[in-house]
């Protein structure tokens, strides 16, 4: 709350003590969905695609990937951070509704696309063995993305199921193929 209240400051929440901040006490509501629009510039018309963030999704949990949109003056995948989702939220701060995302961030793993697959490759962003983590409005979400697991050289257990792929694997592709807005911008 303090940044987004205080845009123009010259200290970040993260330099200010926690009295510093402003303080809450009222409800919080956590949604399982929300619905991301936007504009891509090469292409007429808006488009609308949801983001879940569901415990129980057919039995088992839902935590979508998105595109955070982190710097606007620069193009691509340049312009863009990488997140999975942890908790969709919202709550009241004097009169006005904050919606905002819990996520976890993935960090690029080199400084340009990989050279044999053309897909940037991205990997869980740790310090001192934990995820990174912060909770930021959903405005600056984008839209989703796919991750693509890298592989390796060895056989991928059986016991492993797909939607643990996320949490099992240390790197993965940024699926610029999955759709042509993807490809259009992670270049």
């Amino acid at each position: 709350m303090y940044d987004r209240l205080y845009p123009g400051a010259n200290l970040t929440s993260s330099d200010v003590s926690l009295n510093t901040c402003p303080t809450f006490n009222d409800r919080i509501s956590v949604f399982h969905s929300a619905s991301i629009t936007y504009h891509v510039q090469d292409d007429v018309g808006i488009y609308r695609e949801y983001i879940h963030c569901n415990p129980t999704w057919k039995g088992v949990g839902r935590y979508d990937c998105v595109f955070v949109n982190m710097r606007p003056h620069l193009k691509g995948m340049r312009s863009l951070d990488i997140a999975r989702l942890l908790l969709l939220f919202s709550f009241k701060y004097k009169g006005k509704i904050y919606p905002c995302v819990l996520m976890h961030w993935y960090v690029l793993v080199q400084d340009s696309p990989d050279k044999d697959t053309g897909m940037w490759m991205v990997e869980p962003e740790l310090s001192d063995g934990s995820p990174v983590i912060s909770i930021i409005h959903l405005d600056c979400v984008f839209r989703t993305t796919h991750l693509i697991p890298i592989y390796g050289h060895h056989p991928i257990p059986h016991f492993i199921l797909a939607h643990q792929s996320l949490d099992v694997f240390k790197a993965f592709y940024v699926n610029k193929f999955i759709d042509y807005h993807a490809f259009d911008f992670a270049l």
